[in-house]
C-alpha cells in the first residue's frame, strides 16, 4: 500500500494581537520539509508516527510530506497559508498514485481570507486524489468541525483527552481504521451533531471523566466505528465555531444520526458543569493561603496555547506587591528582558522591565530590581506525550520572595521542568502560577498539592461576553445569555 502523510496545524485566536506569519511555522521544532521528519514524534505528528510504526509492520511504502505547525496566535497570514498549503499539495502530487492520505490538522486554523483552512485543505486533497483514495485526518478537539471537512474525508478522529495525552493513541486508531477502509472491511457513514453550545471539556475531573467514559462506551456498540467530540475553540470569530459530536457507523446512517444527536444533547445538558470556578487574581492568591501546598494556580487568560501573548503582568504585579512568600510564575514571554538578563549574567542584580509589551490585555510593564538566578541559552520543556518543547533562551529571576521564568520562545506551561530545568524546585514552593488553561495538569498534577483556576484579563479570557464576535453564531450558549 502506498501511503502519504503530512502535518499542517495551528490554533487561531482571532482576538490575539500576534499575527501568525511564515516565521511562526519556522521556529525550532515546528517545520520539517518532506522526508525530514525527526526520529521522534512531534506535537501534531501522531498519525505520521503511527504510519511509520504500522507501515513498517505491514510493508507499506510511506511518503512523508511537510510537517509544519505554529504556536497558537492570531490569524495566519495569507502568504504563509498559501505557501505551506501549496507545499503540502505539491508533496502529495509528487508521489501519486497513493492508496491512502493521512493528515494531522488542527481544526481551528484561520487564515486571512479563509475561515475554514482544514476544510479547504481536505477539499483540495480530495480533488487531487479522487473519490476512491482514503483520506483520514487526526485533529485537535478544540476545533471547528465543519460539514466541509466531514464531506471531503473518509474518517476524522479527534483526541479524547484534555490535556491531550492521547495524540499517539488516536494516531494509531486513525491509521488502523483507514487501512481497514482501504481494504474494504468497513464503510464509514458520518453524522455531525450540533450541541448548540461551545465549552471546553476538562477530562481530568468530572464531568469530563464521565463524558470520556460514555464516549468510549458508545464506541463499543455494534456497528459504531468512531465517536469524536469537537469541543470547539471559543476564541475564534468564525461562523462554524461551536461544540459538535461526530459519529461514524459502519454503513448505518440512522444509527450514526441517533447516537450523535443524543450525545450532543447530553453534552448540552451538562453545559453549566463543564467549567471550574474561575477566581480573580486576588481571590486566587488569597485562596492559596489555605490550600494544600504547593498550590498551582492556572492563569488561564494568558495561555499561549490559546493564542494569548503569555506576557501579561496581572499576577506578577500582585505577587510582587504582596511579596508573595515562596512563589514563582511562568512562562512569561519577554525576549527583550531575557536578552538584557543574559548581558548582565548569572548572579547579577539589575533594574529590569518585565512583560506587558503586546497590548492592553497584557497589563502594564513591571519595573523591579531582579537577581538573575539562572540562564539557559536553549531551554527545553517536556510537552504533551513527552514531545520536546523549545523555550529558547530562558532565565530565572528573583525579586524578594517572588521568582519568575522568562522565555524567548512563546509556549504554555505543560511540565514542571519548565521551572526545575532552571534550578527552581517547585516542590519547595508555596505558590506556582502557570500560564496555561488545562494542559499543565498532564505534568503538574503529580506534584501539586491543590489546583486553582483564575481568570485575569487576557486574549483567552473565559468570559466570552468580553469578546467582540461578529461572525460566530450568537444563538449558541453561552453567547446567547
Amino acid at each position: 500500500m502506498r501511503v502519504f502523510s503530512a502535518v499542517l496545524a495551528t490554533e487561531t485566536n482571532t482576538f490575539s494581537p500576534i499575527p501568525t506569519g511564515l516565521a511562526s511555522f519556522m521556529e525550532p521544532g515546528n517545520y520539517y520539509p518532506a522526508g525530514q521528519h525527526p526520529d521522534h514524534m512531534t506535537l501534531y505528528g501522531g498519525q505520521l508516527w503511527a504510519a511509520r510504526e504500522i507501515g513498517a509492520r505491514e510493508g507499506w511504502t510511506l511518503f512523508e510530506g511537510i510537517t509544519a505547525s505554529a504556536q497558537p496566535a492570531g490569524r495566519t497570514t495569507r502568504a504563509a497559508y498559501e505557501r505551506l498549503r501549496g507545499e503540502l499539495l505539491d508533496d502529495l502530487r509528487a508521489v501519486l498514485p497513493v492508496d491512502m492520505v493521512l493528515l494531522a490538522l488542527h481544526g481551528a486554523m484561520v487564515a486571512e481570507g479563509e475561515d475554514d483552512c482544514e476544510g479547504d485543505i481536505l477539499a483540495r486533497v480530495r480533488e487531487i486524489v479522487g473519490p476512491d483514495v482514503v483520506i483520514g485526518a487526526e485533529i485537535d478537539p478544540h476545533c471547528h468541525l465543519t460539514p466541509r471537512m466531514v464531506a471531503h474525508a473518509d474518517l476524522i478522529i479527534t483526541y479524547r483527552e484534555y490535556p491531550h495525552t492521547d495524540i499517539h493513541a488516536c494516531g494509531i486508531e486513525l491509521v488502523e481504521k483507514c487501512a481497514r477502509i482501504a481494504r474494504g472491511e468497513i464503510r464509514p457513514v458520518p453524522h455531525l451533531g450540533d450541541t448548540g453550545m461551545v465549552s471546553l471539556i476538562r477530562t481530568t475531573t468530572e464531568p469530563g471523566l464521565g463524558i470520556v467514559a460514555r464516549q468510549r462506551a458508545l464506541e463499543q456498540q455494534p456497528g459504531v466505528l468512531s465517536v469524536s467530540i469537537a469541543q470547539g475553540f471559543p476564541w475564534a470569530d468564525v461562523p462554524e465555531m461551536g461544540s459538535r459530536v461526530l459519529v461514524y457507523t459502519d454503513g448505518d446512517a440512522a444509527q450514526a444520526r441517533a447516537l450523535a444527536e443524543e450525545f450532543a444533547a447530553h453534552l448540552y445538558d451538562l453545559r453549566e458543569q463543564l467549567s471550574p470556578p474561575m477566581l480573580s487574581v486576588t481571590a486566587a492568591l488569597d485562596a492559596a493561603r489555605d490550600a494544600q501546598r504547593p498550590v498551582v494556580i492556572a492563569d488561564t487568560s494568558d495561555n499561549a496555547g490559546g493564542g494569548a501573548a503569555s506576557d501579561s503582568t496581572w499576577f506578577l504585579a500582585e505577587m510582587l506587591a504582596r511579596n508573595e512568600p515562596s512563589s514563582v510564575i511562568g512562562p512569561i514571554w519577554d525576549p527583550v528582558a531575557v536578552q538584557v538578563a543574559e548581558l548582565a549574567g548569572e548572579g547579577s542584580e539589575l533594574a529590569l522591565r518585565v512583560g506587558g509589551k503586546i497590548g492592553p490585555l497584557s497589563g502594564a510593564p513591571v519595573d523591579a530590581v531582579w537577581q538573575v538566578v539562572r540562564i539557559k541559552p536553549d531551554h527545553v520543556m517536556t510537552g504533551l506525550g513527552g514531545v520536546p518543547t523549545p523555550m529558547g533562551a530562558s532565565v530565572l529571576l528573583r525579586c524578594g520572595e517572588v521568582e519568575a521564568v522568562l522565555v524567548s520562545q512563546r509556549a504554555q506551561a505543560m511540565h514542571p521542568d519548565l521551572f526545575t530545568g532552571l534550578g527552581c524546585d517547585i516542590a519547595q514552593k508555596s505558590v506556582v502560577v502557570v500560564k496555561s488553561m488545562q494542559h499543565f495538569r498532564a505534568g503538574f498534577d503529580a506534584v501539586a498539592g491543590s489546583v486553582l483556576y483564575a481568570a485575569a484579563p487576557g486574549a483567552s479570557s473565559t468570559d466570552l461576553s468580553t469578546l467582540p464576535y461578529t461572525k460566530a453564531r450568537r444563538s449558541i450558549w453561552p453567547l446567547n445569555r
